[in-house]
């Protein structure tokens, strides 16, 4: 029994561990922002740098004892130098929020002025929503996405650059399908004299792979998340040029955070060594080319897709079009029920609540871990499509979750000895 030793302490605790990683195995894991680790990755999180205080950065430590974590962290950063070109690279964020906050501690004031892409048009709740803490310290205004493309209107940018003046304009997002033209938001950021943040949370494995432009040396800032596209362990990272090094490091630790998450850092840098390896640009180009088949297939099934389509990990469907009595929250229970898991999502010109949306929002980085390829994304589609138009009818659920187990079947998470498929 995989958690005999949490068994013999706690049996609760050990029972929703195993139904977990059943669930995992048994369903579709498709919302954008999850991915499945190595078992490797897995191990380093669960190690014994648990136990380790490390206050400080690799050389200067105030606790003793820190040889090997300085190691672990040392060998992250080196590692995510190589991966993304980055001068400076702080792995210690816990989340991708967390790495924002640190940028924006290192370079604003209370009150100071973001600009950033409106939440329901595919931002993020730390690029200044109000109910986060980015919105309730500093001024915030929000550009938003063509209403004809769905594409960043970057002509829209610029003129509330000019207007509203910010000290910060955020790029990056957690639900726009297209690729971002960072060079034109530098241009603006300067144009005003204002820094431009990079927030590449989603897409940290893409612009590893080179499948998605880098804003690395371009922004003056870039942050993300570790461990959605990028499948490394959960976390977050900050990467700027050696002038704001010291502001980055003083901002994160102990601007923002305390002791570093050791066990987590270990994971980031076993999962980076694993995107060094060549059959990681493989998995990332296979992920965009197996949005894109799920995308086409959608669109053949009559779904609307926000911008037509995906240059990334995943697809925004509109389905104010194609199922007007169909919100996004009775769309992801339905798939739920049959065992697709993605979530509801905001969409461009939103009219319901972020809670009861009009959208979904599917990702591939999860079933690409599983080895799937193009005609098995078309086949995940068929299924979204019969289940969206019929969420209430018992007998296309029962057929549809067929259809799912025998995908799961087909392309298993883990192999007999508890590792990763991963065919990539």
């Amino acid at each position: 029994m995989r958690y005999h030793q949490v068994r013999q302490v706690d049996p609760a605790v050990a029972d929703a561990l195993e139904g977990e990683r059943d669930r995992q195995e048994n369903t579709l894991a498709m919302i954008a922002s999850e991915n499945h680790a190595s078992e490797a990755v897995l191990r380093a999180q669960g190690s014994e740098l648990t136990n380790k205080y490390a206050e400080g950065y690799p050389g200067h430590r105030y606790y003793a004892g820190c040889e090997y974590a300085d190691t672990v962290e040392a060998l992250a950063i080196e590692r995510a130098k190589e991966l993304w070109g980055a001068e400076h690279v702080n792995v210690q964020p816990h989340s991708g929020t967390q790495a924002n906050m640190g940028v924006y501690l290192a370079i604003l004031d209370p009150g100071d002025r973001i600009l950033s892409l409106d939440l329901t048009h595919g931002g993020h709740l730390s690029h200044g929503h109000p109910a986060n803490f980015a919105g309730q310290l500093f001024e915030v205004e929000h550009y938003g996405v063509d209403p004809e493309t769905g594409y960043v209107d970057y002509d829209d940018l610029e003129a509330r650059a000019e207007s509203f003046e910010p000290d910060v304009i955020v790029s990056g997002y957690s639900a726009y399908p297209r690729e971002v033209d960072w060079a034109r938001v530098q241009a603006v950021a300067d144009g005003v004299g204002a820094y431009h943040l990079a927030d590449i949370a989603h897409i940290t494995g893409l612009v590893a792979a080179g499948v998605h432009e880098s804003p690395v040396g371009t922004a003056d800032f870039v942050t993300g998340s570790t461990h959605k596209t990028i499948r490394a362990g959960r976390g977050g990272i900050i990467m700027c040029g050696e002038e704001h090094a010291d502001a980055i490091d003083t901002a994160v630790f102990p601007g923002c955070q305390g002791g570093p998450l050791l066990h987590n850092i270990a994971g980031k840098a076993v999962g980076f060594g694993e995107a060094l390896e060549p059959s990681f640009e493989r998995y990332a180009r296979q992920v965009v080319a197996n949005a894109e088949a799920l995308g086409d297939r959608l669109t053949d099934h009559g779904f609307s897709l926000v911008s037509g389509g995906t240059d990334t990990h995943l697809v925004l469907v509109d389905l104010r079009d194609s199922h007007p009595e169909t919100p996004g929250a009775v769309a992801e229970a339905a798939l739920e029920e049959v065992g697709v898991v993605l979530n509801k999502n905001t969409v461009p010109g939103e009219t319901r609540s972020a809670f009861d949306p009009s959208g979904i929002r599917a990702g591939t980085p999860g079933i690409t871990t599983r080895g799937m390829d193009e005609a098995a994304c078309e086949r995940v589609a068929d299924v979204i499509a019969r289940v969206v138009d019929a969420a209430h009818d018992e007998r296309v659920t029962r057929e549809a979750a067929g259809e799912v187990e025998e995908l799961c079947a087909a392309y298993p998470l883990y192999d007999g000895d508890g590792e990763l498929t991963n065919r990539w």
